[in-house]
């Protein structure tokens, strides 16, 4: 497929973000975090500082049982606790612990440095006018850490 038809933009789009994910994975595992998959990025993006488990469904356009399933992987890593809620003393927050707080620093410097190297070999304007493009780029209907029907 020649790279420069405007048929290949989904699979170069696609390619380029399993690239940069597996880059930071890798980065990830060899800093003690073997198990963390995209999955769970996603999820403690989703998280931020805090939420319930039925707006991390919301969040990841999941099932809540889907979201109760990735909440328990994330707590059995111990990147996130539930924390009583400053709302409603009987609702509990998800929150990252500071586990999960060292992986997500790590995952954005490791991130920053993939996008270092890309403006490096394709130049800064490049990234830039890329950045620019998907930024104005019809994001659709979903929330950015809604891969749904991905899994």
């Amino acid at each position: 497929m020649d790279s420069t038809d405007d048929l290949a933009m989904p699979f170069l789009l696609m390619s380029a973000f399993r690239g940069l994910v597996d880059a930071v994975h890798a980065e990830l595992e060899a800093a003690g975090y073997p198990d963390v998959r995209a999955a769970h990025g996603f999820a403690m993006q989703a998280i931020g500082r805090g939420c319930t488990g039925v707006e991390l469904a919301e969040r990841l356009g999941v099932s809540k049982q889907a979201a109760a399933k990735t909440a328990h992987a994330l707590e059995r890593m111990g990147l996130i606790s539930r924390v009583q809620s400053p709302r409603d003393r009987r609702e509990r927050l998800l929150a990252p612990t500071a586990r999960g707080e060292d992986m997500l620093r790590r995952s954005a410097a490791a991130f920053g440095r993939q996008i270092k190297d890309w403006r490096t070999r394709v130049g800064d304007d490049h990234v830039s006018a890329t950045l620019t493009t998907l930024a104005h780029a019809t994001p659709g209907r979903r929330g950015p850490t809604d891969l749904s029907d991905w899994v």
